[in-house]
């Protein structure tokens, strides 16, 4: 007798919304773990093909930390497409102008870069500040493993 393999449809993908708080939370691991949350790596109905993740609210962005002298030796590139477009900027200067921008580009270079990550994405609720106006979807808080020392 053989078993057919379970493969999800969007009627029965169950959404869970989550917030974590980034306080003193090293950029790597964060951006690791939420990655993995968005595409449903966690569920055991996980399928590479389909959009099954859970959506995430990520609280005080501003007060990520990274280790080493990252802060100045990490560059974010972008490109006009016109000739000598490039742009760079270091990750010193994007946290103290947009917090919230680094951990999204961070995040956005962990997923699939095709349609799906870009769906995927639009899960990512990022927040600067403290407060969120996502209240009524009911976030649980998740908890992100710390760095060992």
């Amino acid at each position: 007798m053989r078993y057919a393999s379970y493969t999800p449809t969007i009627e029965t993908v169950e959404r869970t919304w989550y917030v974590v708080d980034a306080t003193g939370l090293n950029l790597g691991r964060l951006a690791t773990t939420i990655a993995a949350i968005l595409r449903g790596k966690h569920k055991p109905t996980f399928s590479p093909h389909m959009d099954v993740g859970d959506c995430v609210i990520v609280l005080n962005a501003e007060k990520v930390t990274v280790t080493g002298r990252k802060m100045d030796e990490e560059f974010f590139y972008r490109h006009s497409l016109y000739p000598g477009g490039m742009t760079k900027v270091s990750l010193k200067e994007m946290t103290q102008t947009h917090p919230e921008r680094v951990l999204e580009l961070t995040i956005k270079g962990m997923l699939p870069h095709t349609r799906l990550g870009r769906t995927m994405i639009k899960k990512l609720h990022v927040y600067a500040g403290s407060t969120h106006p996502h209240a009524a979807q009911m976030p649980v808080v998740l908890e992100v493993p710390e760095a060992k020392k």
